[in-house]
């Protein structure tokens, strides 16, 4: 299908062959929302939704539209995991875009073709994500403020490139696949987003901001301890993966990390809580130091 679209005063036309792609899990609350608003997109598109083995009726209400391509795993892979298998679903199907999309969060009409206009345009961009909104749909989502306002730098009007957003929205053209590759698999669940903005960075793509994009992201950040584990552990990871620094930065860095992230977690936590956090992020550390050689396969593949 053709749509006719305005680019800066100029008609373009767009014929791209944009999937999204939805990793579910447990998500019934939200998952309505999410695809009745897909539907309503001005940028015509195909919907690829993914389930990490649900054990509540996300399945059933998926399976309501019939135009979304449904994949069942058997087990629950992660965000990661379970998007590789979509994507190399959505390039088999000669995919030129990728939109990853949370289950949580729902678009405006014009989100997806703003987001293509924008790709089209500035093909020096890896990643670009839409202004992330709350579920009130007013005020910006919390932690997507902090990427935003932190170290933006204007490139026009409609874009500012950022150092790292996370992937509740992210549109990725084929070529930038191609070049950097899949979720890093060593990632569960936390993580893959900071290591593959890292590549996309090391490759010397650009991650932006596309200001007149919108989602909404229904979501409240909650502090729970052993989801600040796993999220600590793989930021230690992160680090040490980061192939745009040396080996050994990226070791000294893991291990600043170690040091720093339970100062602070004081804030939130017990004295002994903190003090359990930091054994257990020694302990990865080591196991991280004793398999170097893997960690140097595993970058060695990013370049």
């Amino acid at each position: 299908m053709q749509i006719s679209l305005f680019l800066s005063g100029n008609l373009m036309n767009l014929q791209k062959k944009v999937f999204i792609i939805i990793v579910s899990y447990n998500g019934a609350q939200w998952i309505q929302k999410n695809l009745e608003s897909l539907k309503q997109s001005i940028y015509p598109v195909k919907t690829l939704l993914i389930d990490n083995n649900s054990s509540d009726e996300t399945v059933s209400i998926v399976k309501s539209f019939p135009n979304v391509q449904l994949i069942l795993l058997d087990e629950n892979l992660g965000f990661g995991k379970a998007n590789n298998i979509a994507i190399k679903e959505a390039l088999n199907q000669e995919a030129e875009y990728v939109f990853l999309l949370n289950q949580d969060t729902w678009i405006s009409p014009k989100t997806i073709s703003n987001l293509v206009m924008a790709a089209e345009k500035n093909k020096d961009f890896g990643i670009l994500s839409p202004m992330h909104f709350s579920g009130d749909g007013i005020t910006l989502d919390k932690n997507f403020e902090t990427y935003w306002n932190r170290k933006t730098n204007f490139v026009s009007e409609n874009i500012d490139e950022v150092s790292f957003v996370n992937a509740a929205a992210w549109l990725i053209p084929k070529a930038v696949i191609n070049k950097v590759g899949f979720f890093e698999p060593l990632f569960n669940h936390y993580g893959e987003d900071r290591n593959y903005s890292d590549r996309v960075l090391f490759h010397k793509f650009k991650i932006g901001i596309v200001k007149d994009s919108i989602i909404y992201h229904d979501r409240l950040i909650k502090r729970h301890f052993k989801k600040d584990v796993i999220q600590s552990k793989f930021r230690v990871l992160a680090n040490i993966l980061n192939v745009n620094d040396s080996l050994i930065v990226g070791y000294l860095k893991g291990f600043r990390s170690v040091l720093g992230l339970p100062k602070y977690f004081f804030k939130f936590y017990s004295f002994s809580e903190v003090i359990k956090l930091f054994f257990i992020l020694i302990g990865y550390f080591i196991t991280l130091k004793l398999n170097v050689l893997k960690i140097y396969k595993i970058r060695a593949s990013y370049r």
